[in-house]
């Protein structure tokens, strides 16, 4: 693990995919909270929730870091490395986000 993110070259301005974990809404399932991917916009549910497509996304793609993003947390987090890491921006939402837990 480094001690410092190696993949903040990655981080861009994207647009959230769906207003909830689209993964769930497409199979109709819950999630806790959601975890925008800041390579591509992918908004998954969090790894407390039932089926953690956000950290699925990161193994289907290799998009290494998120962004807590219900609501704009102001966090982000690297799976490869393993750290937090401070985010040049918070992306905004698009509209009101369902509640489902």
């Amino acid at each position: 693990m480094a001690d410092t993110c190696t993949h903040l070259d990655t981080i861009t301005t994207v647009v959230a995919s769906a207003r909830g974990c689209e993964d769930c809404l497409a199979i109709d399932s819950p999630w806790v909270h959601l975890r925008l991917c800041r390579t591509c916009g992918h908004v998954g549910c969090c790894d407390d929730s039932p089926n953690r497509h956000a950290t699925a996304h990161y193994h289907a793609t290799g998009h290494p870091i998120i962004e807590g993003y219900d609501p704009p947390e102001g966090w982000g987090w690297c799976f490869v490395d393993e750290l937090e890491v401070d985010l040049p921006d918070q992306t905004p939402q698009r509209g009101p986000i369902p509640r489902y837990v």
